[in-house]
């Protein structure tokens, strides 16, 4: 009876949990994970998931990587799930050293690196204008037979367009035309930026 007791809470406190993620409510959704805790409720992969996600979404990319932490030192199996919500939670912020460090450490773990993974990782290259790092994630992505997308080269695109690099912006566009992955505005626009950056620069 007291083990159907403890079920029903968990159920209970993912539900809301789940409701606050969605809202992008990331202080009511840490402050359930903290009480889960005080009332010695499981805190599983669902549930770290959940927070972390809503973390994510509220910009909070510190507490994203402290609940992180928190499932590694509990020996949480962490998952694609995880993974892809920390790295965008730094993405967003900018924190693209962040973002490569959490990346980085997917390779000793059992985790697959899906397409969101990557694409969250090279985004956060593209924010801080990393274009050789993004570049070098493309590279994985291909032999690692992981499908990329539009926002893929896109963000790639970009990365070379902020750095002057525009033989590898045009480049990744020829690539895109091979691989028939569709262009957008995004993509052209950034091409056509980099080119004229370097007539400038000339």
């Amino acid at each position: 009876m007291v083990h159907h007791q403890l079920e029903l809470n968990t159920i209970t406190f993912g539900a809301a949990l789940s409701a606050c993620e969605k809202a992008g409510e990331w202080e009511k959704a840490f402050q359930l994970s903290a009480t889960m805790e005080r009332n010695n409720l499981e805190l599983g992969l669902t549930i770290f998931n959940t927070t972390i996600s809503a973390c994510e979404k509220g910009g909070e990319w510190q507490k994203a990587l402290q609940l992180f932490r928190a499932m590694l030192r509990r020996q949480v199996e962490s998952d694609m799930i995880t993974c892809s919500a920390a790295i965008s939670a730094c993405e967003k912020a900018g924190k693209w050293h962040e973002a490569l460090h959490l990346f980085t450490g997917m390779a000793g773990s059992m985790v697959e690196k899906g397409t969101i993974c990557f694409n969250a990782a090279i985004s956060a290259c593209e924010k801080g204008s990393q274009w050789d790092s993004a570049l070098h994630l493309l590279n994985i992505m291909r032999e690692s037979v992981v499908r990329s997308a539009t926002i893929t080269f896109n963000a790639a695109i970009s990365a070379c367009e902020k750095s002057g690099e525009w033989e590898n912006a045009l480049q990744l566009s020829s690539v895109m035309t091979c691989q028939k992955i569709t262009a957008n505005t995004v993509t052209f626009n950034a091409a056509i930026s980099a080119c004229e950056k370097s007539l400038k620069w000339e």
